[in-house]
């Protein structure tokens, strides 16, 4: 289910990125690195169905906090961490690298604005409030990391258990989405408390302010899979869920008021779409729990391939996707068949990436590591203390009675 999903969410991100995003950023007048490369094409009769793909991302990260709560109630820390770098590094560092090939060789800005983001990148380092991405769509990583650096230091401490992670986020996520819902009744986009509150959506992503709450639905979503939930926990997937309702909300108003191609549409719709895919994870969070005793299916291979492309992807489609729709454009294809003709070489290109580059870069960097020592192994099938939150059934050995003498 996630695979699938979470492939549905990479295209949705991409579809908005060229569909929408490509040209009604004029609105609001704050460009990315994309513009460089891009053809000079309009899809404003599309706008109704494309304008609301990002939040795909908002997916993303419930989908996130969800395999990252599965991860670390297995692992020890070393072995979490190097998971986690031996699975994003590789592909940042080929989509990386030839996302600043097409800059240099497309791009008209001079190169040397791009050595600072670039090595941002390659580190997965956040840019701050100022600087500039070397793509825009990065910006998830510096949340997906902060994440990830969250769930390692509660399990350093041996006693943050998942269930104190998620009842934090839930808290301290919920506290600025209410401030931010609030601030965004009271004023409009042009206002500076509107502003203020909206830059911290993307350059803060870091601290996890506007963005935790997905997070935490996702941990809330895996302990779900796992045991039944107490009146307070449901109480808290309720708040993640208002929490992350209101975000989306007040992005999706902040659209809608500075676009006027889209000002006749309904804020409600990214929040279905978002709710739709929530409820899917639920469901087959509840599906898992049901059939526990039973040996889980193994997913078809096509399913995995989807939910593997989807990383590559992600960090592809918007500058290299848009310097390949410029060259189909460029050499006489209309707009829209430029674009669908582009998003099925970038899946071709990022299937040859997770298939072939990323294993053969992620051996190479298993065997460099090795030379500083032991690698961390995956813990035995007891969970460490960092799951201890799910209270999960301990199980009952089995009392043999000894036959009595006849």
């Amino acid at each position: 289910m996630l695979d699938p999903l979470r492939f549905a969410a990479a295209l949705g991100v991409a579809i908005f990125h060229q569909m929408f995003w490509s040209w009604a950023w004029t609105s609001i007048g704050v460009p990315g690195f994309e513009r460089t490369v891009a053809a000079d094409v309009l899809y404003p009769s599309a706008a109704p169905f494309t304008w609301f793909g990002w939040v795909g991302v908002e997916i993303f990260f419930v989908i996130s906090g969800f395999v990252i709560a599965n991860s670390a109630s297995t692992s020890s820390p070393g072995a979490f961490l190097l998971g986690r770098a031996l699975r994003l590094y590789p592909a940042v560092w080929v989509c990386a690298t030839a996302t600043l090939l097409v800059l240099l060789l497309f791009g008209s800005g001079p190169a040397s604005e791009l050595i600072v983001p670039y090595i941002h990148a390659m580190l997965m380092v956040p840019k701050g409030v100022t600087g500039q991405w070397l793509d825009e769509v990065y910006w998830t990583l510096a949340a997906e990391t902060a994440f990830y650096g969250l769930v390692f230091c509660a399990m350093l401490t041996r006693k943050i258990t998942l269930r104190h992670l998620a009842f934090g986020l839930t808290i301290y996520s919920a506290m600025f989405n209410a401030a931010a819902l609030l601030v965004a009744s009271c004023t409009t986009p042009s206002d500076l408390p509107y502003l203020v509150i909206l830059m911290f959506r993307v350059p803060c992503a870091a601290f996890l302010l506007s963005h935790g709450c997905f997070f935490a639905l996702g941990i809330w979503l895996f302990i779900s899979a796992n045991r039944q939930l107490t009146a307070l926990e449901q109480l808290a997937i309720a708040v993640t869920c208002l929490s992350g309702a209101a975000e989306i909300y007040f992005f999706a108003s902040f659209f809608l008021e500075s676009i006027p191609a889209i000002a006749d549409q309904s804020a409600l719709v990214p929040i279905m779409v978002w709710a739709a895919a929530v409820f899917l994870i639920a469901r087959a969070a509840n599906r898992s729990r049901r059939s526990a005793d039973i040996a889980p299916a193994e997913a078809p291979a096509y399913l995995r391939t989807l939910g593997l492309i989807t990383y590559p992807l992600y960090l592809t489609h918007n500058v290299i996707g848009s310097a390949i729709i410029r060259a189909l454009v460029d050499a006489g294809l209309d707009a829209t068949s430029a674009l669908w003709i582009a998003l099925g070489l970038l899946v071709l290109v990022c299937w040859f990436i997770c298939a072939k580059i990323e294993p053969a870069v992620r051996c190479a960097l298993m065997q460099t590591l090795s030379h500083f020592g032991q690698l961390p192994k995956r813990q035995p099938a007891r969970r460490p203390a960092l799951a201890r939150g799910l209270r999960l059934p301990l199980p009952v050995a089995a009392r043999v009675t000894a036959p009595s003498p006849s």
